[in-house]
């Protein structure tokens, strides 16, 4: 096992990784830039260290910086939690070549599976269903118009090196089609450094369901069953939950057997999810394969009571896989809301500032991941989450209403949350009974921004 590792994140997952570390008997490090001098991951790592201004360029994304930072502190391996470094490929190989352990895939697992066109292509072979289209990049609207005229309106365009909902847009018509396409390809271009995009048959009120595996060095790869992710605006997703409300148990079954297929294909060694659309009619299709842990990961956790970063560790040391499949059971319902600083009244803009008033919920079966206090500064320059709040009940009713009653106990004031739309989420009837796919929070968010539109006063 290590006896020191980096942690080259902030706030929340940096927190939660250190948690994982102290319990595994590992000491950390923590890197902050000079604006996350004050946060929690920075007082409860064993070691701290600048590297960097506020840009996250500069710090979080400066790989120079931190593989200093690993070598000045003498640590051995590295975490990269999920978003900024966590899914690329040639941070995974410089931390390999200074010998440093990096805590995820192989390198070219990351590569693989972070184009789309290559890892739809391994699912392919693997046998895992994949959506009509999309067997190679479109490099013009010539191009792009025969390929949505062989799949069939309506289609979706997709960037070919990322995913997040960025270099994705959706075309009904062919006269809506070269909008998409220019969108979509400049999209691209600033996100991912290519402008490649290519064209998928688009499935109308599908759901995001994924699945949650993990595998070791020794070829050992098993599944923790599925979260359903549709709870989401503009690709971006705002409550999970597991197991996946009123998916038929062939349904789920087959699910998991995929995502395996589809780790077993790459040599999958680490935790990572295999993401599904799965249509109306129960069939379901490959997305993409995210080669990190996930925000979401907790959900699994309450109903599997398996520590996935904890577990994650453990394989990149070269433990065997701790669980088997058949230890893995789905035992109650959880569900986790993302509390971020953002204004739900007003298209959900970034609403950074200092937090007057902090009060975290609690009881029986509330978990609450946070890097927040009252008087801790949200900065503008990061991703504006500041808790994830998860509960764990016997039954999916009653996990609703454990969360109705935790949003109402979470103070936060100084800065406008996004609790007031989760209270009306875990309120609607579309949601409370199941009827969940990804477009459903569009439909009540027009309303929502007239219901809570803020007055000149309160605004003040």
């Amino acid at each position: 096992m290590f006896e020191k590792i980096l942690i080259a994140n902030r706030g929340e997952i940096a927190l939660r990784v250190i948690r994982a570390c102290r319990e595994l008997g590992i000491r950390t490090v923590a890197v902050y830039s000079e604006t996350d001098r004050d946060s929690l991951h920075v007082r409860f790592a064993d070691e701290h260290i600048c590297i960097g201004p506020a840009p996250a360029s500069e710090s979080y994304l400066a790989v120079p910086r931190i593989i200093a930072a690993a070598e000045i502190t003498d640590a051995e391996a590295i975490h990269p939690g999920y978003g900024f470094l966590a899914e690329n490929a040639h941070f995974a190989e410089v931390c390999e070549s200074c010998n440093l352990r990096f805590i995820g895939p192989d390198p070219s697992v990351i590569s693989k599976m972070g184009d789309k066109l290559t890892s739809r292509a391994i699912a392919k072979q693997a046998g895992v269903p994949v959506l009509p289209g999309g067997d190679g990049p479109v490099n013009s609207m010539e191009e792009a118009r025969a390929a949505a005229r062989l799949i069939g309106y309506p289609v979706i365009l997709k960037a070919s090196g990322g995913g997040g909902g960025r270099g994705m847009r959706i075309a009904h018509t062919e006269a809506a089609l070269a909008k998409a396409f220019t969108t979509a390809s400049s999209e691209a271009k600033v996100a991912f450094k290519s402008s490649e995009v290519y064209v998928e048959k688009y499935v109308e009120k599908g759901r995001h369901v994924e699945v949650q595996v993990l595998g070791d060095q020794k070829g050992n790869i098993i599944h923790l069953g599925e979260r359903d992710c549709s709870s989401q605006r503009r690709y971006q997703k705002l409550v999970e939950e597991s197991p996946a409300p009123q998916v038929p148990t062939k349904v789920q079954r087959r699910l998991c057997e995929a995502a395996v297929r589809c780790a077993k294909a790459v040599g999958y060694q680490s935790a990572g999810t295999v993401e599904f659309l799965l249509a109306p009619s129960g069939d379901f299709y490959f997305l993409e394969m995210n080669t990190r842990i996930q925000v979401e990961h907790p959900v699994t956790e309450m109903v599997t009571g398996v520590d996935l970063v904890a577990e994650q560790i453990r394989i990149a040391a070269g433990e065997t896989l701790r669980p088997r499949q058949k230890d893995i059971l789905q035992q109650g319902h959880a569900i986790e809301c993302r509390i971020n600083a953002e204004d739900p009244a007003n298209n959900f803009s970034p609403h950074p500032g200092r937090l007057e008033t902090y009060h975290a919920p609690g009881g029986f079966g509330v978990r609450v991941d946070s890097h927040a206090y009252t008087g801790y500064r949200i900065p503008p320059n990061y991703d504006s989450l500041i808790a994830k709040l998860i509960v764990h009940a016997p039954t999916r009713p009653e996990a609703i209403i454990r969360m109705r009653r935790a949003l109402d106990e979470f103070v936060i004031e100084g800065v406008r949350t996004t609790i007031p739309f989760h209270q009306r989420i875990m309120n609607h009837p579309i949601f409370t009974e199941g009827r969940v796919h990804t477009g459903y929070v569009e439909e009540i968010l027009a309303q929502f921004s007239t219901d809570r539109a803020y007055s000149p006063g309160e605004a003040a």
